[in-house]
């Protein structure tokens, strides 16, 4: 039996007996309830003594938004919405938190969506945010100091995520020794660009996995000429891509890697890295860039990438990689979790590989950033109780992501994704993985790790036997395959990745700062630049249109955010 912290059973007994008991107080909408005398002792916080998940006396109502992707696991509940995420109901019952959207949408809808709820100061409690809206917000004052409700109710497991850098990222969200928001920050590696690809298709073909793009160039032409699902049809094409060319997936920055072309960071930012005298440029507007999209007019003009791309979102390129379509797809370790696995769930004899990706002399090099931080979690000023994030963060670790030492399960309805605030532990992924081989190595039949991710390595551990074994009582193929291939399998997702980040095969993005003043102001508009220039090109437009881009995104505020870059570059070195 695992040892549990004492002010965790605490907590577990009192979670199991809110759940069985009936509450007596009256639900509030309002934030600002006061205490009632009713279930008094049970549901009392005090603030004389914070609990990372004290129980609320009265309802706090926390208003948010939400920007979602379908659930990745296929045991979830079919039409289940955002507001009835299980999370939620637990989160109801256990701190008497409740959660209210004041709006949901698909997440390529939700940056748009988010501007025109700035716009007219339309804003929730909480708030993700990517870096230029949180600067956005923070000149304007619109965001709480979390310092005091950080300080008193942060978990000890939160402060230990919090902390893994050195607090470098904390230091980064805050101003004038204000903490504005909490950065949900991650193994940097964990942006490396694999490449993903059909092997049952290279297989039926006699073709071998592709280093260089030449060699990836022949194989995408043959995905898409030469029949690789073997049906007599013509109904492949080769390469994944949908309308966003640098996005969170299913986008073309590890193509672009291939070239040594280093566009963007996949959160709408743009890529910086040095120059021969040890200043920062822009990745967008290299010269490598214009031959890369030179080679994806091409794709376009032959078949090779699907000619309704620009009207696709991410949801409609899964659908393609799902239904056997397409056969290649750049992207991140996690791909098996989602999509893969519902591709081999539907087509048994999908056989998904991950290589390092190909470059023009042999494998290339991803972009990785030197801190991963996309997005960070804050807090409306106006929120009369700033520490029910806090206490939400705690949640989501202690309770949400372990329910009772860990069986939150689809198939009831909790959708981990669907759940805001939320950030994890910076290291699990390697943690996983180590775990779940030295076990393996050691030929044991069961996990006995000791530790906060017991848990996460014993459901890799058994996914992967199940899917050797065949059992799909607790998992389909697709499932167990996907869980084990993107953290465990040695020439998996993470596997992957770990050659790469040993093998030194990277480039880093050279930035790590907040936005600066001129990407604030013009980062939308040169963005939009970008993806209509670029769009033009690769269905047709003169390559020239590359050169004409780049002194129209120099004159439009380019210059100034390089200058800007370089200022914050040079005050690093200082330090």
């Amino acid at each position: 039996m695992k040892w549990i912290k004492p002010w965790k059973m605490i907590l577990v007994a009192t979670m199991t007996l809110s759940v069985l008991s009936a509450c007596s107080s009256q639900t509030k909408d309002s934030a600002g309830s006061s205490s009632q005398t009713s279930s008094k002792e049970e549901n009392k916080t005090s603030d004389a003594t914070p609990e990372p998940l004290g129980k609320y006396a009265d309802t706090v109502t926390v208003t948010e938004v939400l920007g979602y992707n379908p659930p990745e696991d296929p045991r979830t509940p079919k039409g289940i919405t955002p507001e009835q995420n299980a999370y939620l109901k637990d989160l109801k019952d256990m701190l008497n938190i409740e959660v209210k959207y004041k709006w949901t949408v698909p997440s390529s809808q939700f940056e748009q969506k988010f501007s025109l709820a700035m716009a007219s100061a339309d804003l929730p409690d909480i708030m993700e945010l990517d870096p230029k809206n949180f600067e956005k917000l923070k000149k304007q004052g619109m965001l709480a100091d979390l310092t005091k409700a950080y300080n008193d109710y942060a978990s000890p497991e939160l402060k230990k995520y919090m902390e893994s850098d050195g607090g470098f990222a904390m230091k980064t969200y805050s101003d004038d020794g204000k903490q504005l928001a909490m950065p949900a920050f991650e193994d940097p590696f964990l942006s490396t660009q694999l490449l993903w690809l059909r092997k049952d298709w290279l297989d039926n073909l006699k073709l071998q996995p592709p280093k260089t793009m030449d060699e990836l160039d022949k194989v995408a032409e043959a995905f898409t000429k030469n029949d690789p699902n073997q049906n007599g049809k013509n109904d492949t094409y080769g390469v994944a891509l949908q309308k966003n060319l640098f996005f969170w997936g299913y986008d073309l920055r590890g193509f672009f890697n291939g070239f040594g072309a280093y566009p963007s960071d996949g959160n709408n930012q743009t890529a910086w890295i040095k120059d021969s005298g040890g200043k920062l440029i822009p990745g967008l507007i290299q010269p490598e860039v214009k031959t890369a999209l030179g080679k994806l007019q091409s794709w376009y003009k032959d078949g090779i990438l699907d000619k309704e791309f620009a009207l696709k979102d991410d949801t409609k390129t899964v659908e393609d990689i799902v239904a056997g379509k397409v056969g290649i797809v750049y992207g991140e370790w996690w791909y098996p979790n989602f999509p893969l696995n519902n591709s081999v769930d539907k087509d048994p004899k999908a056989d998904w590989i991950a290589i390092q990706i190909p470059g023009l002399d042999g494998p290339g090099k991803s972009l990785v950033p030197k801190i991963r931080s996309g997005k960070a979690f804050a807090v409306n000023k106006s929120m009369k109780h700033p520490e029910a994030a806090i206490k939400m963060l705690n949640y989501y670790i202690e309770v949400g992501k372990k329910k009772y030492q860990g069986k939150t399960e689809a198939k009831d309805g909790f959708v981990y994704n669907w759940f805001n605030p939320r950030i994890y532990n910076p290291a699990s992924i390697d943690t996983i993985y180590t775990e779940v081989n030295k076990a393996l190595d050691a030929k044991q039949t069961e996990i006995t790790l000791d530790d906060e991710n017991f848990k996460d390595v014993e459901k890799v551990f058994q996914a992967r036997n199940d899917y050797f074994s065949g059992n799909t009582q607790t998992g389909s193929k697709g499932v167990n395959w996907g869980l084990y291939f993107s953290r465990a399998a040695k020439d998996g997702g993470w596997g992957t990745t770990r050659k790469i980040k040993e093998a030194g095969a990277y480039v880093n993005n050279e930035f790590y700062g907040l936005p600066t003043e001129t990407q604030v102001e013009k980062g939308a508009q040169l963005d939009k630049l970008m993806q209509e220039s670029f769009t033009k090109i690769i269905m047709g437009a003169s390559l020239d249109e590359f050169d004409k881009f780049v002194q129209s995104w120099k004159s439009l505020g380019g210059d100034q955010v390089t200058q800007e870059v370089n200022d914050w570059y040079s005050k690093q070195a200082e330090k």
